[in-house]
């Protein structure tokens, strides 16, 4: 059973049905409370033991003393004008704070959220990777991003994206176990086809996520169609070749016949021309890929500028005149804090000048 840390309490919400069912009957506790704690936590999304009223008050002691119980505490909502993208930022207990985005689609409401606080990727246009990694999130609080969104809105959540802050399969254990309990039936029953997990190209774990035979769709940040300008994007082109990417997408595509999405931010002047779409075009069909070309969002710490709507446009149409399956990501909440990262790295630079300023204050005669 995971615990955060050897001295904190067991962390309840990332335990699997049939662990907490072990754990109620160690307790000295029947099996059937095991379901009943399960099915408060993740079906009826209890913020804590005293909405079980189910469950005797006994039993909530117990559970008090021994569990810690996973909950997020809502800092800022940000609500897009345009399209009504909500986009969060959750605290979590030790301080830290993590970023989700609710998005309302045709097919459904679709969440995105962060596996890590921070990420140590350093991708050159993602502010996420800025400040490093703190530390990776535990499987509650992957799955709390979505529970407390969907207790908000009021709206059930029918895709998830593990697209946020952090890099998915740097946490690796982590991000398997929540799949687990997302998708359990005696949760929140979520399909595993309805599952997007983005990785900018850890091979090793591409390919023991591929063993796993889920039935999620993995997304590959690739970004360049070279290993040149990959290099100079992503620092993780130095460890990995993108002959090996494609090698291990090949092998996830054996194992579990989920079709690979290649995610492609297009960057003025950089990565967008005929030449880029020639290379791109030569790596899609050669393998079974959607492509899903995204006009890259700014940051201020970065001189990366978004391609122009007519080069995005045609970078397009050069690749489904090949026979391409190719999309343009839809912008959402544009007028809001868009990018990944933004929003959490505004928030801790604020809380850095506002501790520098209280520390000026108290030093000052």
């Amino acid at each position: 059973m995971p615990d955060l840390k050897a001295e904190e309490k067991t962390d309840l919400k990332s335990l699997t049905l049939p662990e907490v069912r072990e754990a109620m009957t160690r307790m000295g506790e029947k099996a059937f409370r095991g379901k009943q704690l399960y099915q408060w936590m993740h079906q009826k999304l209890a913020g804590d033991y005293e909405e079980m009223t189910n469950l005797p008050a006994s039993l909530k002691e117990k559970c008090r003393e021994k569990f810690w119980y996973c909950t997020l505490e809502t800092v800022e909502v940000q609500v897009s004008k345009i399209d009504g993208t909500r986009k969060y930022l959750f605290a979590l207990r030790d301080g830290n704070v993590v970023e989700s985005v609710w998005m309302q689609y045709k097919h459904g409401n679709s969440v995105c959220i962060s596996s890590q606080v921070g990420c140590r990727m350093g991708c050159r246009f993602c502010a996420s990777t800025l400040d490093g990694l703190e530390r990776n999130l535990t499987p509650s609080e992957m799955l709390e991003q979505i529970y407390a969104i969907q207790k908000d809105t009021g709206e059930r959540v029918s895709n998830v994206v593990v697209m946020g802050t952090g890099e998915p399969l740097d946490n690796y254990d982590n991000l398997l176990r929540f799949l687990r309990l997302l998708t359990d039936e005696n949760g929140l029953n979520l399909s595993q086809r309805n599952v997007t997990v983005s990785t900018c190209g850890l091979v090793p774990n591409m390919r023991r996520l591929a063993d796993e035979k889920l039935q999620i769709t993995l997304a590959l940040s690739l970004h360049a169609s070279n290993d040149e300008k990959r290099k100079k994007l992503m620092p993780i082109a130095n460890r990995y070749t993108i002959r090996e990417l494609m090698e291990a997408c090949e092998y996830y595509f054996s194992k579990t016949g989920r079709r690979i999405t290649f995610e492609y931010s297009l960057v003025g002047g950089v990565n967008d021309t005929d030449e880029d779409a020639a290379e791109l075009t030569k790596l899609a069909e050669k393998h079974c890929v959607h492509v899903n070309l995204i006009p890259v969002n700014p940051i201020k710490e970065r001189d990366y500028v978004q391609s122009e709507t007519k080069r995005i446009q045609a970078f397009k149409n050069k690749l489904e005149r090949n026979k391409i399956n190719v999309t343009i990501r839809r912008e959402m909440g544009r007028d809001i804090d868009g990018a990944c990262g933004q929003l959490r790295r505004k928030h801790v630079s604020e809380e850095k000048r506002k501790s520098g300023s209280a520390g000026n204050t108290v030093a000052q005669p």
